[in-house]
């Protein structure tokens, strides 16, 4: 039987059918602490990820390109079934903008990378959960630096406030330094509702809403895609290289990635007149990073191949067509990385026979897990497919588990208070 042997750190193909690299991704908000406390806006964010991914290296070789070309964020999107978001060569600003705000607060919402067979390279925002970010023009922070001022909320004691050791922290910097900044000194403060190593975007969610936030201040000044490019650096310090929670934590909705090299991402419009509502039940549990990688195969066979891609052909066409209960066989139909981290996650096999069995039209595991996503058209449905997958997660894992029923976000990131100056 012919074979498929996915290249560790070597080129990725156009995965418009499906990527056979791994990208690495680890699923955390933040990086141990460090002594320093502020960030030199223009400088390079030089953190990496401490923990270890297993035996084998997922990192993707590729770097963004600086920019790209969709239009203004938070101007009113009228999204066609697929926008095309291509990085390019760009020229930072050349004139330093002002800040026209004194203080802003924004929001990132959380997300569901994956989707079953759609592995690194499909993913899609929620409605409801996110982190907030409040940024603020702070006399006491040297002109041109970032300083973290606060962290609360879910775990925020694990978090570093070391802006080059945060998430929110190294995409403030890299939009800073892509407008330009050099003359006033920010402080951010990070409002966690997003458990970390979730499989809900947690890092993703961070760093969108503080590019939003910094963008914001000084006048809405970057396009949406040197927003993702932004959120990609910070993605691609603490948690590898991919863009399937980050492009759809600041464009909101469905988000395809065409392709890494270059990076092309396209926005998929489910249908307003459709209902969708994803049911996303979180155990009690942490998957650590270098376990889940390390337990994804090495090889695939063809068959395995053709599959998987089949499949995600059908998940985009539902999502276009806004057929959920197409969306929710696909969703479930993952033959090659699903299968081996199930297992993995104390009681999920049954998690997701008893949300099938409930009614859902799908179900499968979000991002790298833990948490299970199911999907279905009615949200009363929706409540009693959770009672079920929380009843499954304790009866065959032991495990203490929260279940809530979400809408799709269709607008990602945003701007939610702002004080002139």
């Amino acid at each position: 039987m012919p074979r498929i042997m996915v290249l560790v750190d070597k080129w990725h193909k156009d995965i418009g059918a499906f990527i056979l690299t791994l990208p690495q991704r680890s699923r955390f908000s933040a990086l141990p602490s460090a002594p320093t406390a502020t960030a030199t806006a223009t400088a390079t964010a030089t953190a990496t990820a401490t923990a270890a991914d297993g035996p084998f290296s997922y990192q993707s070789p590729f770097k963004p390109f600086t920019t790209l070309s969709l239009p203004k964020p938070h101007q009113p999107r009228k999204t066609q079934p697929s926008v095309v978001v291509r990085c390019s060569k760009t020229q930072l600003l050349s004139t330093e903008p002002e800040p026209v705000f004194t203080s802003v607060r924004s929001f990132a919402p959380a997300t569901v990378a994956n989707l079953g067979p759609g592995f690194d390279f499909l993913g899609c925002a929620v409605d409801g959960l996110g982190d907030h970010v409040s940024a603020r023009v702070d006399p006491s922070v040297h002109p041109g630096e970032v300083s973290i001022s606060e962290i609360s909320g879910d775990n925020a004691k694990k978090l570093s406030k070391n802006p080059l050791w945060n998430c929110a922290g190294i995409a403030a910097i890299e939009v800073m330094r892509r407008l330009g900044v050099r003359s006033v000194g920010l402080s951010l403060s990070l409002e966690k509702g997003l458990p970390l190593g979730s499989g809900l975007g947690s890092s993703a969610a961070s760093a969108a809403a503080a590019a939003i936030a910094v963008n914001e201040i000084f006048g809405a000044r970057l396009s949406t895609e040197e927003l993702v490019l932004a959120g990609l650096k910070s993605e691609e310090k603490v948690s590898g290289y991919h863009a399937d929670n980050v492009g759809p934590a600041i464009m909101g909705g469905f988000v395809l990635i065409k392709s890494y090299e270059p990076l092309e991402l396209m926005s998929l419009k489910f249908p307003a007149e459709k209902e969708l509502f994803f049911v996303l039940a979180s155990p009690d549990f942490e998957a650590p990073t270098k376990k889940m990688r390390a337990a994804l195969p090495t090889e695939i066979g063809m068959p395995h191949h053709v599959w998987n891609s089949s499949q995600a052909g059908a998940l985009v066409a539902a999502v276009l067509q806004g057929d959920v209960e197409a969306l929710g066989r696909a969703l479930s139909s993952d033959k090659i990385v699903e299968p081996r981290r199930a297992p993995l996650i104390p009681g999920m096999e049954a998690v997701k026979r008893a949300a099938i069995e409930a009614g859902a039209f799908g179900c499968t595991i979000s991002g790298a897990g833990p948490t299970a996503v199911a999907v279905t058209d009615d949200e009363a449905r929706g409540r009693a497919i959770g009672e079920r997958m929380v009843e499954a997660f304790m009866a065959e894992g032991k495990l203490r588990a929260e279940a809530v029923v979400r809408r799709l976000d269709r607008v990602g990131a945003r701007l939610v208070s702002s004080i002139p100056r």
